[in-house]
């Protein structure tokens, strides 16, 4: 491939002064990367990314995903270039409240980015659920002389992706699935934050992919080859077995006085090296967000031929419509984001006489009763399948066809013991489009994967996290794997919902809302041990966050409780019962929906008084905004049998009736009004 010219070169000049302009005006970013990985950007999109600038969720697009992404102002300027919706004063006002143009690249905030990226090795392993969710359509709907879904993902990635754990589980997946449209691009320009990565980074690179089973390719002088970019790329397409990633030697902030040292890595050129850059280059020195027309005309021609191309994927979708009416009426319904009609009346519904269960088994019972009416349902487990019961009987294992373990239209993915890929792979299968991902692993091991939680919430992915053993009930694994600060965290997180169920309807509730909840990520914090089914529970109440399960008038003290807990404190207020103390009990199986509600409501639920006393297996961080008085855990756990471990710390219906009693007399002998917590001034 041997059509460059001029006309590239200075494309890829204007690309270069445009970064040094984005990030000296803002006086805040990283001007190196975009400046060395201009050449590679540029022949990227302008020979080879299937997109449309006008349209840019047409779904059969080439997806593209900055891992680097400190590199931000080198994507703005080519969605800029290209035509997206991102104008010569969005890339002024980088970094500036409320711009277009954050200081990492935000889905859902600026037009044409995939996925959320900047914390090191998440867009990496974001990529690798790109390229899950498109083997997985393509081998659903295609069909002989309909090749729908056909898109590659494309990834610039950097020495800081790679050191980071998160991209290593990612990328060993991803070998072992055999995702031959993954490209990855290696930016080795042999800068980190703190200097050379002689330092601390000497691996070789290559040979660990290779290990992995991908294709890797090289190229050696990134700076000015562009043939042997072009070359590279067109090579690396044409491998459909494996993942490839190009290492491409580049040199940091090309053209710049400080070129090739981390002293351009994250801060802005001085005002005098701006100048003698653009001199360099021929543009005029004096002239900011200087952007010739043949630079324009060259990325306006891209965009001319993504629009082209997705017009006749739109025509090749009619015939498509015409031959295979069912399979087409499904792939638009997913694409469009709607769940199938009537799915939720496959929930499970339980009465009180119904035998005890754990909450896990109750899980795999509401994913046995939905999944055959859920093609969207897409799950796996981190080498819990047995423990986490994600995996129902109907369903395939997604491998590739040639191991013999499965196909890629299989819905359960074997993710191994790798916790945070595949949280930030969940990311990437939600961020495709058209699937609605679960994961399970224990409850405690979130932890490993807070990374991508944490990024499943701010940019609205809806994942479904099954998390079993969810405290101290899991008894003898011990402190190690009992989980007592996990859930204050989640709980704290913006746009998440933690779920703790009490039990079946409760529990099938926690999924109804977290299917329909289709850009805020959920976890279901679920028990080993077997819940009773509650006298007043229902799939509608519990939908509410929270509702009263057990109701007296004129109480002397009510107790709010989640999951396993609720029905000790069912026993408990039984136990107070018999000594004429009248005990009210409510159910708060999701603190982030019940706050939700109207005022009125919540207040109804959390009424003033009497004193509301709070009890759970965990720490008790959260809940004083919920009770006057919290009993839970105030150190780690312990191992042995559950019912023991539970004795240990005082949660037994004996001990949380003794509770009662001496919150009752505290509250008594103080005096006054007794007024809900939920009476705030803000």
């Amino acid at each position: 491939m041997s059509n460059f010219g001029d006309v590239d070169h200075k494309a890829i000049a204007t690309i270069r002064t445009l970064a040094a302009d984005v990030v000296g005006k803002a006086n805040s970013g990283h001007p190196g990367a975009p400046m060395g990985m201009a050449p590679v950007a540029h022949v990227l999109f302008s020979r080879f990314v299937n997109a449309n600038p006008k349209n840019s969720k047409w779904f059969n697009r080439d997806r593209f995903v900055l891992s680097n992404g400190h590199a931000c102002a080198l994507q703005y300027i080519l969605l800029h270039l290209l035509g997206y919706k991102l104008s010569l004063d969005d890339l002024k006002a980088f970094r500036q409240i409320d711009s277009l143009t954050p200081g990492h690249p935000e889905a859902g905030h600026t037009d044409g980015i995939e996925v959320t990226t900047g914390p090191l090795g998440q867009g990496f392993a974001n990529a690798v659920g790109l390229g899950i969710a498109q083997a997985h359509f393509a081998a659903l709907y295609n069909k002989d002389g309909f090749d729908l879904i056909n898109n590659y993902t494309y990834v610039f990635t950097g020495d800081g992706c790679l050191m980071e754990g998160v991209a290593s589980e990612a990328a060993s997946l991803a070998g072992h699935l055999q995702l031959g449209n993954l490209i990855y691009i290696y930016d080795d320009n042999h800068i980190s934050i703190d200097g050379d990565t002689a330092v601390a980074f000497t691996e070789n690179v290559e040979q660990r992919f290779l290990s992995y089973g991908w294709q890797v390719l090289h190229v050696d002088d990134g700076d000015n080859d562009l043939e042997a970019i072009a070359n590279a790329i067109a090579e690396a397409r044409k491998e459909t077995s494996k993942p490839s990633i190009i290492r491409l030697r580049t040199t940091i902030g090309y053209g710049s006085k400080q070129q090739g040292t981390h002293g351009v890595h994250g801060s802005p050129l001085k005002a005098d090296d701006i100048s003698a850059l653009k001199t360099k280059f021929g543009f005029p020195p004096d002239q900011t967000f200087y952007v010739p027309q043949e630079t324009y005309d060259i990325y306006h021609a891209a965009a001319a031929r993504g629009a082209q191309l997705e017009q006749s994927w739109n025509a090749l979708l009619a015939s498509y419509a015409q031959k295979y009416p069912k399979e087409h009426a499904e792939l638009t319904r997913r694409i469009a984001g709607k769940l199938p009609e009537g799915w939720e009346k496959n929930l499970p519904v339980y009465k009180p006489t119904d035998a005890a269960q754990a909450s896990r088994k109750l899980s795999e019972i509401v994913l046995t009763a939905i999944t055959p009416s859920l093609p969207d349902l897409m799950g796996g487990s981190a080498d819990l399948t047995g423990s986490n019961l994600t995996r129902v009987k109907a369903v395939e294992d997604f491998q590739p066809p040639s191991t013999g373990l499965g196909s890629y239209k299989g819905t359960y993915i074997r993710y191994g013991v790798r916790e945070h890929a595949m949280g930030a792979i969940a990311n990437g299968l939600h961020a495709y489009g058209g699937i609605v991902p679960f994961v399970g692993t224990f409850m405690n091991f979130v932890s490993y994967a807070a990374g991508a939680v944490r990024l499943s919430a701010l940019s609205g992915h809806q994942v479904i996290w099954v998390a079993t053993h969810d405290s101290i009930g899991l008894g003898e694994d011990g402190p190690t794997h009992q989980p007592i600060e996990t859930a204050a965290h989640f709980r704290a997180m913006p746009n998440i919902d933690f779920w703790r169920p009490a039990d079946g309807n409760e529990t099938s509730a926690a999924y109804l809302v977290a299917l329909q909840r289709r850009h805020t990520p959920s976890i279901l914090s679920l028990s080993r041990q077997n819940l009773p089914n509650l006298e007043n529970s229902t799939i509608e109440q519990a939908s509410k966050g929270g509702y009263v399960v057990h109701e007296v008038e004129n109480e002397d003290l009510t107790i709010v409780s989640s999951g396993s807990e609720v029905s000790i404190a069912l026993e408990a207020a039984s136990n107070l019962k018999n000594e004429g103390i009248k005990v009210r009990v409510v159910s708060l199986p999701c603190f982030s929906i019940f706050d939700s509600q109207p005022l009125e409501y919540k207040l109804s639920v959390l009424r003033s008084g009497a004193p509301i006393l709070s009890l759970e297996a965990l720490s008790t961080f959260g809940w004083q905004k919920y009770s006057h008085e919290q009993f839970g855990l105030f150190g780690w756990g312990a191992s042995g049998p559950y019912k023991k471990v539970y004795e240990k710390f005082g949660i037994t219906g004996t001990n949380i009736a003794a509770v009662g009693k001496k919150v009752i007399d505290f509250y008594k002998k103080k005096g006054g009004e007794v007024v809900s917590p939920l009476v705030k001034a803000i």
